[in-house]
């Protein structure tokens, strides 16, 4: 199978492909125009990704049946397109959760110490110790997370060994309380109903929510209305989920003070012109978007795309997929008992086919010996006893017919 690869990707994960017998086609400065050509002339089936966005004309330029992305977030692939032209989407979750929780701690602490500031001054030939004796300390300063996936979890967990007690806010507490108890246990945090508590009572606040329409622009004036003056703010997330006005706004009204590694206008490229205003406000320090550019969790990743696509090729299922739909539009299950013989679910599909009945999933399990199996077809509707009868009658092979309501 060939495997495109449309970025820069580990040498590890390109054996590891070859291995596993794939044909791996390695452009990784295709973009744009570039990219559609390249999917165009290799036929690729598999493409995979790391910051380079998926469109809507790559989607139609080959035969793609899988989209990888190296990575944890899936915001530069049209999901959408490619759900609707049977595309998997797939990513690598975790994986760089050790290295983005340690750039988490770099900027807290650089801030605190103010770091940068230290350099400049010592590269201009300045000693101004009086100056940079200031530092409040990390130790037993409240830390709170705003999201809790495997990097809010990587994050808390280091948060122990600086003694910094945690209070979290997440989506997946809302209806859960016994996820809730688990990770205060587990964790030793705090769990909060409401991210403006979590906002009020911490000194340093870390953002780890993925991008999705509910979290962007998520922290907003109304949500650091609540901040301590002063305090810390961590943004190792995706940029489009803070509303830079407010936070502009919030850096000179309360002295907040920021740690950014990503932005909402970042350049499309490795290197190019940046511009933003956030970055010029004193207080406010940046990197370029490198959470993840760690040898080691470039590694984790490499060999993780290498497990997806190696299941894809030897099974045809994919593991990580993300937009396989949780709730199909299906009503009622048609269980058909039958002899495991050719053309009995042909049959069966034909005569769902006259009554106009979409099949929403099928499962065929077979029982022992491989004499008979039972078939479980999802409907998006219920067959009716016509129908039901052409198919008891239709064929010799028909065991027993059973309708089930799904809930």
């Amino acid at each position: 199978m060939k495997i495109l690869i449309a970025d820069k990707f580990e040498q590890s994960g390109i054996d590891g492909l070859k291995a596993a017998g794939c044909e791996v086609i390695f452009e990784p400065d295709a973009k744009d125009e570039a990219l559609v050509e390249a999917i165009r002339t290799t036929g690729a089936p598999v493409l995979v990704v790391r910051s380079t966005k998926v469109t809507a004309a790559m989607l139609d330029a080959g035969q793609l049946s899988l989209i990888v992305r190296a990575g944890a977030g899936v915001n530069t692939i049209d999901v959408a397109g490619a759900s609707a032209r049977g595309i998997y989407v797939s990513n690598c979750p975790g994986k760089n959760a050790v290295a983005v929780a340690e750039l988490a701690f770099g900027l807290m602490l650089a801030l605190d110490r103010r770091i940068p500031d230290n350099v400049a001054d010592l590269r201009a030939g300045t000693w101004n110790k009086k100056e940079y004796s200031k530092a409040r300390g990390l130790y037993g300063r409240r830390l709170g997370l705003i999201g809790f996936g495997s990097i809010g979890q990587e994050v808390a967990t280091r948060a122990r060994a600086f003694g910094m007690p945690v209070s979290v806010w997440s989506r997946r507490f809302a209806a859960d309380a016994e996820a809730r108890a688990r990770a205060g246990e587990a964790f030793g945090i705090t769990v909060r109903d409401e991210a403006a508590a979590v906002v009020a009572e911490s000194d340093v606040i870390s953002i780890h929510l993925a991008l999705t329409g509910e979290t962007r622009g998520f922290v907003n004036a109304g949500l650091l209305a609540h901040a301590r003056p002063g305090a810390f703010l961590i943004n190792t997330a995706r940029g489009e989920v803070m509303d830079y006005a407010a936070v502009e706004a919030a850096v000179k009204a309360k002295g907040l003070r920021l740690g950014l590694d990503v932005f909402a206008n970042e350049p499309a490229g490795a290197t190019g012109a940046f511009t933003d205003a956030i970055v010029g406000l004193p207080n406010v320090y940046g990197t370029h978007h490198i959470g993840a550019s760690t040898d080691q969790a470039q590694e984790a990743i490499a060999g993780e795309t290498v497990r997806i696509i190696r299941t894809f090729v030897e099974t045809g299922r994919v593991p990580n997929v993300v937009n396989l739909a949780r709730k199909t539009p299906a009503t009622h299950m048609l269980v058909v008992r039958h002899r495991d013989r050719p053309g009995v679910l042909a049959h069966v599909f034909e005569s769902l086919r006259v009554a106009h009945l979409n099949v929403q999933e099928t499962e065929n399990i077979i029982f022992e010996g491989a004499a008979a199996a039972v078939a479980r077809i999802n409907l998006d509707g219920p067959p009716g006893e016509a129908t039901c009868e052409a198919i008891r009658q239709g064929h010799d092979d028909i065991l027993d017919l059973q309708l089930v309501t799904l809930r």
